[in-house]
């Protein structure tokens, strides 16, 4: 707030209560989160029931208690990830988590109800996207696919990666076919200087999980690749993946810029090929804009046994390997360039210091012409 932003956008996992898996032994279904906030019962709905106490402790202090009243004078878009349907992204044989089944759903619903705001209506953006024109929100809203529009100079594309993830084999998809078109549409007209695509899941990095882009596991050695099948993923997320890139690459005049969280890193990247697609003419930039905070007890690196590194599949130059620190990135729009400034801060840090950040990487990205 210090540098007087236009506007924030916050990408992703704003909440953190996964009810299942291994993880949730050390959310949801910890003694003393029961002890706090209760145990949702998946027979009753959220609100108006006794569910509606348990999100409230568990998603109010995470949200509410964090932001208070301090954005409201800056618009705030918030895009929702995995862990805002309350799961982690994971698949075996017992549990697919995603798409979200529908007690899941209902609790993504109601939090950003409760908490965050609807995408702003859009006049460019199809009234009956999925996501878009509920009975109980209001009309034009949408809650998966939004805007940011500044005039002629910037667009920003947000959408969510989760909840319209099918398992359809080639055909699987991370994003409603709709919403695909309804984002190549938007690359491909005039009349804004930036196109900017913001998905909950970032390309360009894989850290060997099921939810991902791509076909990357760790290994029995522990080497992220392709050497052993990742159980349940689906090739048609990377056929998707290729086709979202490729026209980003193809939009004339544009920086095919990507801003992404998940990772909880910060990075930079240039994509020059993704599996055949040869994208070397304009290169797709990706950034990991970096997580607001991260647990102290360790990063999601430990947990997943590497770090974010580029997939087999795709060609990267990676101008910025990830680094795990807590961070924030400023963009800065002009109409014939994007600069990036890249914060980071360290829990080991003195609080003190995040009075005096300034940014440790500065990047600008030119308009081709």
């Amino acid at each position: 707030l210090s540098f007087q932003p236009d506007a924030v956008i916050a990408n992703g996992d704003h909440v953190y209560w996964d009810l299942r898996r291994k993880i949730a032994s050390r959310m949801a279904a910890t003694p003393a989160a029961i002890a706090y906030a209760g145990e949702f019962d998946r027979r009753l709905p959220v609100l108006g029931t006794p569910n509606e106490r348990v999100l409230l402790r568990a998603a109010g202090p995470q949200i509410a208690d964090l932001y208070g009243t301090a954005f409201r004078e800056v618009p705030v878009f918030f895009l929702s990830d995995d862990h805002d349907y309350f799961e982690n992204d994971e698949a075996d044989d017992q549990l697919i988590t995603f798409p979200p089944e529908d007690f899941n759903l209902q609790l993504g619903r109601m939090t950003r109800r409760l908490y965050y705001p609807e995408f702003l209506p859009d006049a460019t953006r199809p009234a009956g996207l999925p996501g878009s024109a509920a009975l109980d929100r209001p009309g034009g809203t949408a809650e998966s696919y939004g805007t940011l529009r500044w005039g002629q100079l910037a667009e920003i594309l947000m959408y969510d990666c989760r909840r319209y993830m099918t398992l359809n084999g080639p055909g699987g998809v991370f994003i409603a076919p709709e919403a695909e078109q309804w984002l190549k549409d938007r690359m491909a007209a005039p009349g804004v200087a930036h196109v900017v695509n913001l998905p909950s899941t970032p390309p360009g990095w894989s850290a060997g999980k099921w939810g991902e882009w791509y076909p990357d596991i760790l290994d029995d050695r522990g080497k992220l690749g392709v050497a052993k099948p990742k159980p349940y993923w689906q090739p048609g997320w990377a056929a998707q993946h290729d086709r979202i890139l490729k026209a980003s690459s193809e939009m004339r005049g544009r920086v095919p810029l990507f801003v992404s969280g998940d990772l909880h890193a910060i990075g930079e990247g240039r994509i020059l090929r993704t599996g055949n697609t040869d994208l070397r003419a304009n290169p797709v930039v990706s950034i990991l804009s970096g997580p607001v905070g991260t647990a102290r007890d360790g990063w999601p690196s430990a947990l997943r046994g590497t770090p974010a590194l580029p997939p087999q599949r795709l060609q990267v130059e990676e101008t910025q390997k990830p680094i795990e620190e807590n961070g924030f990135s400023i963009f800065d729009f002009t109409p014939d360039k994007i600069t990036v400034r890249y914060f980071k801060w360290s829990v080991n840090m003195p609080e003190e210091a995040m009075d005096r950040l300034e940014p440790f990487r500065t990047s600008e990205f030119s308009r081709p012409s």
